[in-house]
């Protein structure tokens, strides 16, 4: 038999063709990505498990194959996986209990999950990993717009939210490894997905929802969320009374960033003017005074006290609307803790798009963190006002008192000179 590396490269150069060349646009959610997603959770649990080598490797031979069956739709994905799977490796000496192995897992991923072993809980945790990830905001994104594309119509806001809380306040990780890694997680977008419901006050009419794929659990799921809802509404800590903010709050950061950014306007405005006069000044100073200094000694230090102190002028108007360059990037390390600030361009010009579109899902999804994020916006635009006007300041201090001193100088010249 081939060894376990070339295998596995062998299969991932496979999957990857069979993706791009067989799997419909419209699974937007059961793509390589997802696929890709799954083999790591794999590998990341089965580590935790210390696997021996042919465990390992059968559990990742299944993580690859184990959506290749959407080729066909959704309905028995699964078995339909399975044969893909047994016919790609019926020539790479497997014995007929690897294969069973091997199917097993790729079978124990499906709705509701039921595995009998390690191997097939690993592959199960691996598959609905994202819950508990940080790309949950953008994969449920990716689930909402393929349930859309199947049923030709989008769920609402208030729907999709039923359906998203239905499923993953059912859904349990089956190995103690995946608790401790996605877990704490999971409980946030629970937490969060549970805001949104509040806020969206939900009507009485609910779509058919993720809590059919689980029996008889579908009975106690409103019972639960509507508990939880309400622990939520009572902790001080995530103080969810804060979340229905109301149009004053909004009306209110409306304002002031117009606000800011008038007297951002304002201010370029003025260093504009600024800028014009004194350049004109200078222009006429040298083409009419200077020329004249052979003849005329006396209109040196006057001009020369003029020229500089429209030279200073400059130099501070032209600071007072210098842009600053900034790096441009924030990691995602930065977004999962909340040290970033993505309403600016230039904080994130240098990103990826996909980290950029990730790190706006969670911003998005996480009111604190949104509203944080616009009053950190807010605080540095205020910065930035207050340095332009201090140079402005200078500018037009220099200016008026320069004038005045240089108007003085000229004066003396012709008096007493």
């Amino acid at each position: 038999m081939q060894s376990e590396k070339v295998i596995l490269n062998e299969i991932e150069n496979y999957i990857v063709q069979y993706f791009e060349e067989k799997m419909p646009a419209q699974y937007v959610y059961h793509d390589l990505q997802h696929t890709l997603n799954v083999v790591d959770g794999a590998k990341e649990i089965g580590a935790q498990y210390k696997l021996d080598d042919q465990e390992m490797e059968l559990l990742v031979i299944a993580a690859w194959f184990h959506d290749t069956g959407y080729a066909d739709g959704p309905e028995g994905h699964e078995k339909r996986s399975c044969e893909i799977a047994k016919a790609y490796l019926k020539d790479k000496e497997y014995s007929s209990a690897d294969l069973k192995i091997i199917c097993d897992c790729i079978m124990a991923t499906k709705l509701p999950q039921n595995p009998d072993n390690l191997l097939e809980k690993i592959i199960c945790d691996a598959d609905l990993s994202h819950l508990g990830k940080s790309n949950y905001w953008d994969r449920c994104g990716k689930v909402r717009m393929e349930i859309a594309n199947l049923n030709k119509s989008m769920m609402s806001e208030q729907e999709w939210i039923e359906f998203e809380l239905n499923f993953i306040e059912n859904h349990e990780y089956q190995t103690a490894v995946a608790k401790e890694l996605y877990d704490k997680r999971k409980q946030k977008h629970i937490r969060l997905l549970l805001k949104q419901k509040i806020r969206l006050q939900p009507t009485e009419d609910h779509p058919k929802d993720a809590a059919d794929f689980f029996g008889e659990k579908s009975k106690k799921v409103k019972k639960h969320s509507s508990e939880v809802a309400t622990k939520i509404m009572n902790d001080e800590d995530l103080e969810i009374k804060n979340v229905r903010i109301g149009r004053g709050v909004e009306t209110m950061y409306r304002t002031t960033y117009r606000t800011h950014v008038n007297l951002s306007s304002i201010a370029d405005n003025k260093a504009n003017i600024m800028l014009s006069i004194n350049a004109i000044i200078v222009s006429i100073t040298i083409s009419t005074l200077v020329p004249n200094f052979e003849n005329n000694p006396k209109l040196i230090i006057p001009t020369i006290v003029l020229l500089i102190v429209c030279l200073v002028a400059i130099i501070f108007a032209t600071l007072s609307t210098r842009p600053k360059i900034t790096e441009g990037k924030f990691t995602r390390e930065d977004i999962e803790k909340k040290r970033s600030n993505l309403l600016f361009f230039g904080n994130f010009y240098n990103m990826k798009l996909e980290d950029f579109n990730w790190g706006m899902n969670e911003m998005i999804m996480d009111e604190d963190f949104l509203y944080s994020s616009m009053t950190r916006d807010l605080y540095y635009l205020g910065k930035v006002l207050a340095k332009k006007y201090r140079y402005l300041s200078f500018c037009y201090n220099v200016f008026m008192y320069g004038l005045i001193a240089a108007v003085i100088a000229f004066a003396a010249t012709f008096l007493f000179m």
